[in-house]
């Protein structure tokens, strides 16, 4: 029997909350204690953050925290075996969001076979432009794994094209440039979920820049769910950083977790 759960269940009981987390920061364990507890704290599906050398798409907080995962000894190989130990305890989707080289280095055919051993539904490449996603995706897709699709507000006349041949959700990018808190969203992206909108029935989160209870309460009233990263990994740092047992840190993220989703309603 297959581990993956369909993407379409983080959006079956109202708006979805998506956590971003960066594997083997502090380290692997601790990773493994925080999703279980993020996912009974009420995420509604989990990010994987497999670390690379050059995360173009990540500001300094997730670089730095791929940075400190790296040198830890997180490996593709080991994140896999970690999540193909969480998956039993928990019934939420699992994605991963990583780089093109990552998947170049471990196989396109291998990556996507391992996804759907470990139970993983979905993968994020945020460096693939949307032309050149065939090379990625057919492998995924043979293994029922999805390409998630992201929009940002420079893809601009490709939006009806992405959003058609989306699969899973679309990841909605609030701002340009990178992740990281901001302490304001100024895109309009309620008009951009409205061209997706017109095309496909295809669930929209929205992520980047998300820190908040009320900016998630305001990007989840324009959307079917969202997604915060940076601020976890800043806050998992922090405590790591203090010296919390791995115990602590979980704690805490799931009281996090749990404000953030409550802020959906």
């Amino acid at each position: 029997m297959t581990k993956q759960v369909p993407i379409a269940r983080a959006f079956s009981r109202g708006k979805a909350f998506i956590p971003f987390f960066t594997c083997g920061d502090p380290d692997l364990d601790t990773t493994a204690q925080i999703i279980r507890a993020a996912g009974r704290a009420g995420a509604d599906l989990i990010e994987f953050g497999v670390p690379f050398s050059d995360p173009t798409a990540e500001g300094p907080v997730i670089q730095a925290s791929s940075e400190r995962a790296l040198r830890g000894g997180a490996t593709t190989d080991k994140i896999f075996e970690m999540i193909d130990q969480v998956r039993p305890d928990l019934e939420c989707p699992f994605v991963i969001m990583t780089y093109a080289n990552v998947v170049f280095s471990y196989g396109p055919e291998r990556f996507a076979r391992r996804c759907a051993q470990v139970g993983v539904s979905g993968v994020i490449l945020p460096d693939v432009p949307f032309e050149e996603k065939g090379e990625f995706e057919a492998p995924l897709a043979a293994h029922n794994v999805d390409l998630i699709s992201l929009i940002a507000p420079t893809s601009e006349d490709r939006i009806e094209a992405i959003a058609r041949a989306a699969r899973g959700f679309l990841y909605v990018v609030s701002s340009m440039g990178v992740t990281g808190m901001r302490s304001n969203i100024t895109t309009d992206v309620g008009a951009i979920v409205e061209k997706i909108r017109s095309v496909t029935d295809t669930p929209c989160a929205i992520g980047f820049g998300i820190s908040s209870p009320e900016q998630a309460a305001r990007m989840g009233a324009l959307s079917d769910g969202v997604i915060v990263g940076s601020a976890l990994v800043s806050r998992i740092h922090e405590l790591a950083a203090a010296g919390k047992a791995a115990d602590d840190i979980a704690a805490d993220i799931a009281g996090r977790v749990s404000e953030l989703k409550g802020a959906l309603g």
